[in-house]
């Protein structure tokens, strides 16, 4: 080793040790706080304020629900794109086909489900995936999803999933 090196390595021991040192001291040195006589931090209530906020009436806003005036049938469901993670919602009237993706869903039928343990509604679909030029008449799904069990999805596809929600007009 050269004898610059041996000087540097010595010169950072003694620096080490002394600030170890004094650290040491620095800490036993400062006294304990006592918990028991802090006194709390945060604000007291103002009573007379709390009594004028509760004879008040506080009129909140109401969500205003407008029915759809067409006797059409909507099927909503859910999509999810498994590879970006974004769902979208869509809405399809009964013999429409619409697109999501690489897919081509088609509605046929929807309807209430009347169960006393889960009421919900159930969609005949049909899904078709146009990226396969293969056989145009081979459906990926054709068949009835119910809203009431979302952990039923008859649809198997690698990139996409669907959840009916419901069937307005019904």
């Amino acid at each position: 080793m050269k004898p610059g090196k041996i000087r540097f390595i010595f010169f950072l021991f003694v620096l080490n040790f002394f600030t170890i040192s004094l650290a040491e001291n620095k800490i036993t040195v400062i006294p304990l706080v006592n918990l028991e006589n802090l006194k709390p931090s945060y604000e007291k209530e103002d009573d007379k304020n709390k009594k004028n906020l509760s004879d008040e009436n506080i009129n909140l806003k109401e969500k205003v629900v407008t029915p759809i005036e067409t006797k059409e049938i909507r099927v909503n469901i859910v999509a999810l794109d498994k590879i970006t993670a974004k769902t979208s919602e869509i809405k399809i009237m009964l013999g429409e086909t619409k697109k999501f993706g690489l897919l081509e869903i088609k509605a046929l039928q929807c309807g209430n489900i009347i169960s006393l343990t889960e009421p919900g509604h159930a969609a005949y679909i049909q899904i078709k995936d146009l990226s396969e030029n293969k056989n145009d008449q081979v459906f990926v799904f054709n068949g009835w999803t119910f809203s009431a069990s979302t952990t039923l999805r008859p649809l198997d596809h690698p990139v996409y999933d669907f959840w009916l929600v419901n069937c307005d007009n019904v």
